[in-house]
């Protein structure tokens, strides 16, 4: 292994986005990530269309430079096996409801008697307590709770369901910076802990500011703030139905902006700076904004520093020059013999850079040589096969 975290061992029992997600970005810093996944409960992002020799293409993203486990939890003996990893694997990512994993016999409190060092992060809806913590969600009930979805969207519409899990990917990078504050205190102190990250509480803490307002008295609603459309901060639609976001809040941008769409009489009042822009502005800017297909606004402004941007399409974005620049895509080893084409890790590091191993993998690929390093032998593992207590991909599984 490679990588500034190279020297982190983890084991990975989650599944989806939050954790999948959570555990990808530290797999691409070289930490050793391995997925433990039941042969009979596969992940159903795995096979979630479009499939790309035969794999889902969020899986092969989300699990990269991973290895994978099989290893059927409800077995007898399944427990066993992990309370002798977690000696090894030192830290414990689960994504199950409150309770599961004490079921399990793979609790915090069971597995940290068998490693006082171990790190424990679970990952849930809603938390380890209060009175929603057994209580099922996905991530627009998360982002509908958090009071996110009452002051997005348009004033006469419902709330939109974004186009990204928002909260799910927020718990993921809780969960991230979580783990790493443990490993820092670990190696202060030589202890490891438990993390409690729920999917609600950081969707709670992405809307601080619009709480914020409300705990002031000023509660947000839909196109009412600087930021949701209340302002002539917006998305404007052009000529051919496409849209040109315009950020042009500031006056020396809004002057700026008012020059490129030939209405220089609205530059000497920036509606943007208020947070209601009167609809009279925004009427005008939109009219202006409708006139022009997006390419002809794209060329007006490519020079201008105005803070306008055409709205892409994600196979657009790939293709932008600025993304291009920056490396957003990597070719990521795929088993079929092709890389395979994958977003980077988000972060520049000049002297560690994230690599890119393979694309998430058949389900128990790596299984004989997981728990082999873990002093597993060859009678053992074959007799754990026959139990079918693990599954090695690419070979018949006698249980």
């Amino acid at each position: 292994m490679t990588g500034p975290l190279a020297s982190l061992r983890i084991l990975d029992f989650t599944a989806l986005v939050p954790g999948p997600f959570a555990t990808m970005l530290l797999a691409d810093l070289g930490a050793d990530v391995v997925r433990v996944e039941s042969p009979t409960r596969p992940d159903l992002v795995r096979y979630q269309p479009p499939l790309r020799d035969g794999l889902g293409s969020w899986y092969a993203t989300l699990n990269r430079s991973k290895r994978s486990l099989g290893l059927d939890l409800k077995q007898a003996g399944a427990a066993a096996v992990v309370r002798r990893l977690v000696a090894r694997y030192d830290i414990l990512v689960e994504q199950n409801r409150p309770g599961v994993m004490e079921r399990l016999g793979l609790g915090y409190e069971t597995l940290r008697a068998a490693n006082p060092r171990l790190i424990y992060c679970a990952l849930t809806g809603y938390g380890q307590d209060g009175p929603y913590r057994d209580r099922a969600g996905h991530d627009l009930n998360y982002v509908a709770l958090s009071g996110i979805a009452a002051h997005s969207g348009r004033a006469d519409g419902s709330p939109p369901p974004l186009g990204v899990p928002l909260a799910d990917l927020a718990a993921a990078n809780a969960a991230v910076i979580a783990i790493l504050a443990a490993v820092v205190h670990r190696r202060q102190t030589g202890e490891g802990q438990f993390l409690d990250v729920s999917m609600f509480d950081t969707a709670l803490a992405w809307n601080a500011l619009a709480i914020a307002d409300a705990l002031a008295g000023v509660p947000p609603a839909p196109e009412s703030g600087l930021l949701n459309g209340g302002s002539a901060y917006d998305a404007y639609a052009t000529a051919d139905g496409r849209y040109l976001a315009v950020g042009a809040l500031e006056p020396k941008f809004w002057r700026a902006f008012c020059a490129v769409i030939e209405r220089p009489d609205l530059a000497n009042a920036p509606p943007a700076l208020a947070q209601r822009a009167p609809q009279a502005i925004k009427e005008a800017v939109a009219a202006a904004i409708a006139a022009r297909p997006l390419a002809d606004w794209v060329e007006r402004f490519a020079t201008v520093d105005a803070c306008v941007e055409p709205v892409l399409a994600p196979d657009e974005v790939v293709e932008h020059p600025q993304a291009v620049a920056r490396g957003a895509l990597v070719l990521v080893p795929n088993p079929a013999g092709e890389p395979q084409p994958q977003v980077a890790h988000p972060v520049r590091f000049s002297a560690t850079p994230p690599v890119y191993r393979h694309v998430g993998p058949p389900l128990g690929a790596h299984t004989r040589a997981v728990l082999g390093e873990a002093g597993f032998g060859e009678a053992e593992l074959r007799e754990l096969q026959e139990q079918g207590v693990i599954y090695q991909a690419g070979e018949e599984d006698a249980g």
